[in-house]
This record gives structure tokens, sequence and C-alpha cells, in this order.
């Protein structure tokens, strides 16, 4: 493993912080790196009582425009369990919560530079639900069968990787379960 040698703090935010640092890798050899420290976080993909995809089109700045995306956020609520995150970014992004969740896949999103680590799950048996967003999010709720959501995908209507990926492991997951295709 990476011995971290010294660091400065080059940027801090709510959600993350920068540094620039010597690390030494496992061979000896030293290099300055600069990496992001950032907060766990979740995504879900929501699927209602007729088998449709909850989705959101939300404002992104950093990508020049509004995306679909499945619903997302940080775990920046102290001692708050993933599942309880999840269940609260539903609400405050989609206006529903789950009566049944089911983790799908856990991971590292970019960790080349940062150790974002993201939690998937898939949200079933939907009840209406609402907590009032996050201010500086712009959102639009939309609904798309399994089959919409991947000619999307292949269209690049969708071109959020998260959202890709976990709309085909949910697929996958419910028609493994189900024994047949969604």
């Amino acid at each position: 493993m990476p011995d971290e040698l010294n660091r400065n703090l080059m940027y801090h935010c709510r959600i993350f912080d920068v540094f620039e640092g010597d690390v030494r890798l496992p061979d000896g050899r030293i290099f300055r790196q600069s990496w992001i420290d950032h907060r766990p976080c979740v995504t879900v993909v929501p699927v209602n009582a007729e088998g449709n995809l909850v989705l959101i089109r939300q404002y992104r700045y950093a990508t020049g425009g509004i995306i679909v995306e499945i619903p997302a956020g940080n775990m920046d609520r102290q001692n708050e369990a993933v599942e309880d995150c999840v269940q609260r970014e539903l609400a405050e992004e989609v206006g529903f919560q789950a009566k049944r969740l089911v983790k799908l896949f856990e991971g590292y999103l970019v960790p080349g530079y940062c150790n974002e680590y993201m939690h998937f799950y898939l949200a079933l048996d939907l009840y209406p639900a609402r907590l009032p967003g996050d201010e500086d999010e712009y959102i639009r709720v939309m609904t798309a069968s399994f089959d919409e959501a991947r000619r999307m995908i292949r269209d690049r209507e969708i071109i959020d990787v998260k959202t890709a990926l976990g709309i085909q492991m949910a697929r996958e997951f419910l028609e493994s379960e189900r024994g047949v295709g969604v």
C-alpha cells in the first residue's frame, strides 16, 4: 500500500477536500500526487408499481446543462446509515421512499484521483414521502420503461455513467428474481 509522506490541503468545500503531497509507492519510489478526499455517496434506481424507472432530469453546471440520472447524493449527515441516506435522497429528489431496498453494488467512482465511494441500491414498493430538496439543485422527475432507458443510453440521452450502470444492474437483478425480462 502506498505510504503518504505529507499532505497539504489545497481546497476545502462541504463535499470534498483537495490535497497535494508526496506519496511513497509500494516499490519505494516517491511521487508528488494530487487527490480528492470525497464523502461517501449513494445512488438508487427507483422502480414504481408499473415496473417503470423513476428518473430525474437534473441541471449539472459541470456538464453544461440538464442530464438524465438516477437519484443520488452524499452521505453528509453525521452518523447517517447508508440505507437512511438512500431513503432521504429518494424523498428529496423524487418524492418517494421504498418499502424494499436491494443493495446492487458498491465501489469507487474515479479511483485515479479520488476516493469517492458509491453505494448502489434498487428501490421497490415505492410510497409517497416528500422531503424538501437541496437548495442548489434543479430537478424534474420523469419515468421510463427499462426498454426506453436502454434506448436512451444507446442514443446518448443518458450519458451519466452511474445511471447507465445502475439501470443495467437493476434490470439484471429483476430479471434473475422474476425469471423473465423486464
